[in-house]
């Protein structure tokens, strides 16, 4: 069986503890550290998880925010669904019963 893990981006709430709400706010603090980043970009790096971060950026951020990498990523284990056997079904609360349905020619 294989284990699946998860990563969790944090940033948006490593940068609430440190009073920045804006993205906007971000941008002055990581050109300081030579990071050049447009506004949009900045905005997706913060609200949307990222498939790819450059060790530059994790860097520049752990600076700003003075924390570690595991401060901004947290990996936990994927929520995988439960699978059923074939011969297993689902059961109906009591009194439904699944009536047929029918297939009519036009």
């Amino acid at each position: 069986m294989t284990k699946k893990m998860a990563a969790r981006w944090l940033l948006r709430i490593r940068l609430a503890e440190r009073g920045i709400f804006n993205t906007t706010d971000l941008m002055p603090h990581l050109e300081e550290r030579g990071v050049k980043l447009s506004r949009m970009q900045v905005y997706r790096l913060v609200t949307e998880e990222p498939i790819r971060v450059s060790m530059d950026h994790i860097a520049a951020l752990c600076d700003i925010l003075s924390c570690t990498p595991s401060d901004l990523i947290e990996v936990v284990p994927e929520a995988r669904p439960t699978r059923r056997a074939a011969n297993e079904r689902g059961t109906l609360p009591s009194g439904i019963k699944p009536v047929r349905a029918r297939l009519h020619k036009r």
